[in-house]
């Protein structure tokens, strides 16, 4: 799959943000089955080192720096 580079900030900070949220959504006491939303964030988290280095590599044409997406 070929993502726009105009579009590459737009995931960077989709998936950032699903991270946050699931890390949030563990500190909630009434989660009932934590471990399942556990490995969610655990394959949340490598999708982001994912998109984080894709990132890097069409970052000068996207126009905005990774460190300031994040």
């Amino acid at each position: 799959m070929e993502i726009p580079n105009l579009w590459a900030p737009l995931l960077v900070s989709a998936v950032r943000d699903a991270v946050l949220y699931q890390e949030q959504l563990l500190n909630s006491e009434t989660l009932r089955e934590r471990a399942d939303y556990e490995e969610h964030l655990a394959q949340l988290s490598q999708f982001l080192e994912y998109v984080k280095a894709e990132y890097k590599k069409v970052e000068s044409e996207a126009g905005i720096p990774l460190d300031k997406l994040l």
